[in-house]
């Protein structure tokens, strides 16, 4: 073989090399990522993640997808939130309350009767305060990506209608994996119970608890109005749901996919919201024909008044002292 020939040779096997290596790092690229939710199939924060996961595997060629492991597949909320941080699970929805034990800033959101109706909260969280927040997770091993709705939680059991604090003394109430849940429910006199969120039907269905407060669909779409039958509209509190992605999976993304990821996630949201709302009017209807008393009647003021020790703990924080006041601020 001629000299030339030989170095033509060379650069053909080279040029071949480059290219299976170019495209064997186009495939590492790709993959598939995994989200959790505790919630069941027809969940609208469920049907959200699938529609983001749709949206991200048009825009992406099909490189990545999203699998949803719906109705506690990988685990209950605690479990999956400490997976995620540590990248086994990739992407996670959760409740304000518990990611708060992680991330500071979310118990804000999770405080009792701080926001005035469900469209004050979504104008903070749509604006820049909601945007700061959701900035601030990378310390914690997340990114926050989207907040999504989760409507106003109330108080409901199978003992007795409850109308004022005397109602609920001596009351077993679930609560949520969370201490500021745990002093809410103190504070209010009953004596909090912490359950995860897959075995409140069967404490109800046994009586280990006398009832647990969340909103309108998670008490229809988890049977719990069967066990409750007094539902008082406390509205006690309107925590968002947040969508979290694990930082180690984020760090793997290529500057454009992080934008196509964070925009996918905030059209999710808007989707999710557009369910939310046909969902809880479709879930109080079914809780009212199926004989759940809901009070109307109950002494808010005393409630309200209740949590001044909360409020005063969080406010010793001089980062959520400022938060809450620009919260209360918005119009």
């Amino acid at each position: 073989m001629n000299v030339f020939g030989r170095a033509e040779l060379q650069r053909t096997v080279v040029l071949v090399v480059a290219l299976l290596l170019t495209a064997g790092s186009a495939d590492a690229l790709a993959r598939e990522f995994r989200a959790a939710d505790t919630q069941n199939e027809d969940y609208p924060t469920v049907q959200a993640l699938r529609f983001m996961g749709r949206q991200i595997a048009e825009r992406s060629g099909g490189r990545h997808e999203i699998k949803v492991f719906h109705s506690r597949q990988l685990g209950e909320e605690r479990e999956t939130l400490e997976q995620t941080r540590a990248g086994a699970i990739d992407l996670n929805r959760t409740n304000a309350a518990l990611i708060g034990n992680i991330v500071p800033t979310m118990n804000v959101l999770a405080l009792p009767f701080l926001f005035r109706s469900i469209e004050h909260m979504q104008k903070v969280l749509d604006g820049p305060i909601g945007a700061e927040i959701l900035g601030g997770f990378e310390p914690h091993g997340f990114v926050g990506l989207a907040f999504y709705d989760s409507g106003a939680r109330s108080i409901y059991n199978g003992v007795r209608p409850v109308r004022s604090l005397a109602d609920l003394k001596g009351l077993r109430i679930r609560v949520q994996q969370s201490e500021q849940m745990n002093q809410m429910m103190r504070a209010l006199g009953a004596t909090p119970v912490e359950l995860p969120y897959g075995q409140v039907l069967t404490g109800l269905a046994t009586k280990l608890i006398d009832g647990a407060e969340n909103n309108w669909p998670s008490f229809v779409t988890t049977d719990h109005y069967k066990h409750a039958g007094h539902y008082t509209l406390t509205e006690h509190t309107m925590s968002p749901e947040v969508l979290v992605m694990s930082l180690k999976a984020w760090q793997t993304l290529s500057p454009e996919d992080r934008r196509i990821f964070r925009e996918e996630a905030r059209r999710s949201s808007q989707f999710m919201r557009e369910k939310w709302r046909d969902l809880e009017l479709q879930s109080r209807k079914q809780a009212e024909t199926a004989g759940v008393i809901v009070v109307t009647d109950f002494e808010r003021q005393p409630f309200e008044a209740a949590m001044t020790g909360i409020y005063a703990r969080a406010q010793r924080d001089p980062a959520s002292a400022k938060l809450i006041e620009r919260i209360r601020k918005v119009n």
